[in-house]
Order: C-alpha cells, then sequence, then structure tokens
C-alpha cells in the first residue's frame, strides 16, 4: 500500500491563526509549545511570523514520553542556535518552575520599564501557542494549581481562546491548537499523527500503525522488540506490514481462519506508543533528514474541515487600565 500523505486544518485553525494575530497586542510575551519526541515536526512554521512583534520562550512538553539522550541533544542544538527553550513535563512537574524566570528574562527591559513607572508587580501577560494536543491545557492546570483548563488525550478539545490568571506573575491567553495549512514533508505528518497531533478518525490507522513500526525498528528496535517479545534478528529487512504482523501475531490479535486484525493491532501500537509503554522515544534528532522527496499528492490522503467554532472571548482586567501590552 501507498504512504498517506497526511492533511489536517479544519476551519477553526484558519480562525485560530486570526486569533493570534489579532490578540497578540494584548500580551508581553509568547509561550510556544512543542513535543519533546518530535520537537521538529510540532513545530508550526507560521508561528514566528505571526507572533514575530512579541519576544517568545519555546518549551518542549510531555519529557516523560520522550528519551531523556535526545532531549540532552535537542537541549544543545536549541542553545548552539541561540534559541531560548526548557523542557518540561506537566504530568511530574519537572522544569514548570523554569517557565516564569524564562520569561522574565525575555521581557527583562519592559519590567525595568515598568518598574521604573512605579509599576512593579504588575503582571505579564503570556500568549500560549502551539499544535493541537501538545499540552498547552495541562501546562496551565500545572500553573493554576487547579483545572481551569478541559484536558484530554485528544487534538481539538480546545476550540476558543481563553484568559487564565496563575499564582507565579503570569496572566496566561490561551487558544486553540493550529496547524500549517499544509505539510510539506510526508514525514512530518506520519510524526504528528503517531503522537497524536492529529485526530484518529481521520486517519488510515492500520497504515500509520505498520508505518509506525518500521520507525521503531529504526529508532529504537530494542524497546520496540522487548516490549512485543520479537527476535530483532529475524526481522531484519522486513517491511512494515510484517512487522506489524508479527507483533499481531505474539499478542494473538487473530480473526477466524488466523488471519491477522489488523484494526485492534493498530490500535493498540498507538495507544502503547503514545504512553510510553514500548518505551521513552523520540523520532526525530537535530539534523535528521525529512522526507521531502516523497510529499506531493498520493492515494491515501487524509484531510478534514470543520468550521464550527467560536472566537468570541474575554480580555482580561488591567488593573492599570491598558490593553495593550505595551505600557
Amino acid at each position: 500500500m501507498p504512504s498517506q500523505t497526511i492533511q489536517w486544518f479544519p476551519g477553526h485553525m484558519a480562525k485560530t491563526r486570526r486569533m493570534i494575530s489579532e490578540n497578540l497586542k494584548l500580551v508581553d510575551v509568547v509561550i510556544e509549545l512543542a513535543d519533546a519526541r518530535v520537537p521538529r515536526s510540532s513545530r508550526n512554521p507560521d508561528i514566528p511570523k505571526l507572533c514575530a512583534a512579541r519576544p517568545r520562550l519555546l518549551v518542549l512538553t510531555k519529557t516523560s514520553l520522550a528519551d531523556p539522550v535526545a532531549c540532552d541533544k535537542w537541549r544543545s542544538a536549541y542553545q548552539s542556535a541561540g534559541e531560548k527553550a526548557i523542557f518540561i513535563d506537566s504530568t511530574t512537574g519537572a522544569g514548570i518552575n523554569r517557565i516564569y524566570p524564562a520569561v522574565c528574562e525575555l521581557c527583562a527591559d519592559k519590567l525595568k520599564k515598568w518598574e521604573n513607572k512605579g509599576m512593579r508587580g504588575k503582571k505579564l501577560r503570556a500568549m500560549i501557542v502551539g499544535i493541537p494536543n501538545v499540552g498547552k491545557s495541562s501546562l496551565i492546570n500545572r500553573l493554576t494549581g487547579a483545572k481551569k483548563a478541559k484536558v484530554e488525550d485528544r487534538p481539538g478539545v480546545t476550540r476558543d481562546k481563553q484568559w487564565v490568571a496563575t499564582s507565579i506573575g503570569l496572566d496566561l491567553l490561551d487558544t486553540p491548537g493550529v496547524l500549517p495549512p499544509k505539510f510539506d514533508d510526508r514525514v512530518i505528518g506520519e510524526n504528528l499523527a503517531m503522537t497524536g497531533a492529529i485526530k484518529d478518525d481521520i486517519l488510515d490507522t492500520e497504515t500509520l500503525a505498520a508505518t509506525m513500526c518500521e520507525r521503531l525498528m529504526s529508532v529504537a528496535p530494542e524497546q520496540f522488540c522487548a516490549r512485543y517479545k520479537l527476535d530483532a534478528g529475524s526481522l531484519e529487512g522486513r517491511e512494515k506490514w510484517e512487522l506489524m504482523e508479527a507483533v499481531a501475531r505474539k499478542r494473538g490479535f487473530l480473526v477466524s481462519g488466523g488471519e491477522v486484525d489488523y484494526d485492534r493491532t493498530a490500535a493498540i501500537l498507538l495507544d502503547e506508543f503514545r504512553s510510553a509503554k514500548i518505551g521513552r522515544i523520540t523520532l526525530e534528532l537535530p539534523g535528521d533528514a525529512l522526507g521531502a522527496e516523497d510529499a506531493g499528492t498520493e492515494d491515501g490522503d487524509a484531510t478534514s474541515t470543520d468550521e464550527n467554532c467560536e472566537e468570541d472571548g474575554d480580555v482580561p482586567p488591567d488593573e492599570n487600565g491598558e490593553e495593550d501590552g505595551d505600557a
């Protein structure tokens, strides 16, 4: 079967892009979230342009699911590139206490100006942006110490902006997840689908799971084989559907006649990868070549649109009566 070219840009994402542009003047800094398992693929390339008027902090989430060695490599890569980036996990709380100091460092000039004007103690405002299911709501709930934002392990839960006050000196503007209108590289779409940033119900999950087996045999063969009790030597050179079949037969996922139950096998594989039951795995490293030559029109395109979305949201009160993020 040909690889599917995955595209997902529902109607509310176009509205979110406008929402980000229109509300940028209300904040002092942008916090861009990305998934530590796919640091490159999970960054919307449009964000730098949309948020160019404000300093931006990159926060890599879900580190408890990612390979710690790979996280160190990405940390070094960002440092070498001069990009401010921190790694956190909203479930364990790791790295959360580094967010506010990093924001203050980026906003040092503004804070100094406020202090000179006798406005010391004024809260900074930050806009949270990122792709769907990257952990925006989980981070907000961790920072507020309460369930201020709805959290589900599926994309597209947040559909409107909302202001949330925290106890650490930040007011947060949460925005819905937004993907680029088109993925220029097939591998990016696959990475996002594997990590749960794209709705499963628009995907050919069986092909996706088979592709993931092939990828895991490349990036984490020991963990993959250990989880499913496979002999790595006997699988060398096997194509992706054979790898998936090996998993199914080991787990006994068969239907009448001894045929493989691909639907059930796909569901288990995707769930166990996303929950790190296979292991803490990162799918891409700094300097990895992407598969741009494979992008383009192929059979099995996955696309979706959805125009149902509300855009309105309240602007938080400013104790100094100012609406713009600049004093």
